[in-house]
């Protein structure tokens, strides 16, 4: 006996998709919507990130002085001048040795190039000192001709320091005023939301920080570990001005991708003029197997395990980010995924139904005398 499609259930069902796909494109077109907006705020979206990063790592010692009698005011100017100074450390420890040894750089870097044009002028390139000077000449005629791109570039470069500049200030005053009224934000959000949103974004806003949080420090220990290892390796080799390409290792870890590459170049240059082309291999080789290990290995479990995302996850999320907003998109692709996750947690938990037990739902009986 043969079944017969019911023409019933074909047309519930297809009313059913056709809602569920006007439902689904409405929220795509919502959030196509949200996200061009924060692209036309970004000037006053970008500082606001930055302060929220900037503010978990120094809202731990702002507490413990609120903790022990500071009011709040003195806490957070206190907090904020000693990240300043701490900063300012960081910089003068990676800047100042540099800045030593740049004599000796110079000349290192001049004699490498001489051994690399040596080295081509052998077998078995044979690249005799015409060619490379006839290379040099087109070089050169190149940039001639493409001044007015030159100009724009710089011009550009330009534009960006000032715009970080900028950022940072106002990072850092976000910083202060977060950490002086944060505790009362949330109280104050709550008297402004009408009914359950008075309750439910709070909770959801709360819980966001505290996932926040969590990020920035397992970032922080994710760069800590290939401070120590890249560090470990310059340290066997020999390579000078070791603590500070360690700090420079550190402070990248928080800027994806170029960070590391950044990192990596000048360890690698510096090995290069320092210790010959053999070490400047092998600072090579380390780097690549602690940068393969932290963003394939360390990172995905760490980060999986304090924001609650499975290690792919983590993975596919920065891959997604740097492809659509580059540097930035990779920052903020980990967070951003947790964040959704804490709203879909939320969520869930708000919309599933108590588990009832078997025992209540019978109905009680009353007992019949015999």
């Amino acid at each position: 006996m043969s079944a017969t499609l019911s023409s019933t259930k074909a047309a519930a069902a297809l009313r059913t998709a056709a809602r569920v796909s006007a439902e689904s494109l409405l929220v795509l077109l919502m959030a196509a919507v949200t996200l061009w907006l924060v692209g036309r705020m970004w000037p006053v979206v970008w500082p606001l990130i930055v302060g929220l990063f900037l503010t978990t790592l120094t809202w731990p010692p702002a507490r413990f002085l609120r903790r022990h009698g500071w009011p709040p005011a003195l806490a957070a100017a206190t907090v904020t001048v000693l990240f300043l100074l701490v900063v300012t450390g960081v910089v003068a420890l990676i800047a100042v040795p540099m800045a030593s040894q740049s004599g000796e750089l110079a000349d290192g870097v001049v004699e490498g190039i001489e051994k690399v044009r040596e080295w081509a002028a052998g077998p078995p390139l044979n690249i005799g000192d015409d060619q490379i000077s006839g290379a040099l000449d087109t070089a050169m005629a190149r940039v001639q001709d493409s001044v007015g791109s030159v100009v724009t570039a710089v011009a550009s470069g330009l534009g960006t320091v000032f715009n970080g500049v900028v950022t940072a200030v106002l990072a850092l005053f976000l910083m202060f005023f977060f950490l002086k009224d944060g505790p009362r934000f949330l109280p104050w959000l709550g008297r402004q939301l009408p009914g359950r949103l008075a309750t439910d974004v709070p909770v959801v806003a709360e819980r966001s920080w505290d996932t926040l949080g969590t990020f920035v420090r397992s970032q922080a220990f994710v760069g800590l570990l290939d401070a120590v290892f890249i560090g470990l390796g310059l340290w066997v080799l020999d390579v000078p001005l070791v603590l500070p390409l360690a700090v420079l290792t550190f402070v990248s870890a928080f800027v994806p991708i170029v960070g590391a590459l950044f990192a990596g170049l000048v360890a690698v240059l510096i090995a290069l003029v320092s210790n010959g082309p053999t070490d400047a291999l092998i600072v090579l080789a380390i780097i690549v197997v602690v940068q393969q290990l932290e963003g394939n290995v360390f990172q995905p479990m760490i980060q999986s395990r304090g924001l609650g995302l499975h290690a792919a996850v983590v993975l596919l999320a920065v891959t997604l980010g740097g492809s659509l907003a580059g540097i930035v998109g990779s920052l903020l692709a980990v967070p951003v995924a947790a964040l959704f996750a804490v709203v879909w947690k939320y969520l869930r938990e708000q919309l599933t139904e108590p588990l009832t037990h078997p025992e209540a739902e019978e109905p009680q009986t009353a007992a019949v005398p015999s």
